[in-house]
C-alpha cells in the first residue's frame, strides 16, 4: 500500500492553511496536521517525511512559508519544530 500523492499532500496543506484564516492573519498549521488529515492519528509518523518534503517544495515555489519561532526559515535546515503559513500578500 502506497501513501498519498505530493499532490494530495499539497492539497491538504493549502486547504487546512485556507480554512486556518487569510494570508494577512498569520496563521499557520504544524505538518503533523496535514498527515493527520491524511492519515489519521495512528497512522500519521509515516506520513511526517514526506508532508515536511512537499511542504519545503511549497515554500521553494513562494506558495508558502516555513517558520521557527514566528520567524521565516529553511525548513531543510531547521531543527526542531516548525510550522507553515501563506506568505503574507504584497
Amino acid at each position: 500500500m502506497s501513501g498519498p500523492s505530493d499532490r494530495a499532500i499539497e492539497e491538504t496543506i493549502l486547504a487546512l492553511l485556507d480554512a486556518r484564516g487569510s494570508a494577512t492573519s498569520g496563521r499557520t498549521i504544524c505538518p503533523s496536521e496535514a498527515a493527520r488529515a491524511l492519515a489519521g492519528d495512528d497512522g500519521f509518523r509515516p506520513l511526517m517525511e514526506p508532508v515536511r518534503a512537499v511542504a519545503f517544495a511549497l515554500a521553494d515555489r513562494g506558495v508558502v512559508q516555513v517558520t521557527q519561532r514566528g520567524r521565516v526559515v529553511d525548513g531543510r535546515a531547521a531543527r526542531g519544530p516548525i510550522r507553515l503559513r501563506r506568505p503574507p500578500e504584497a
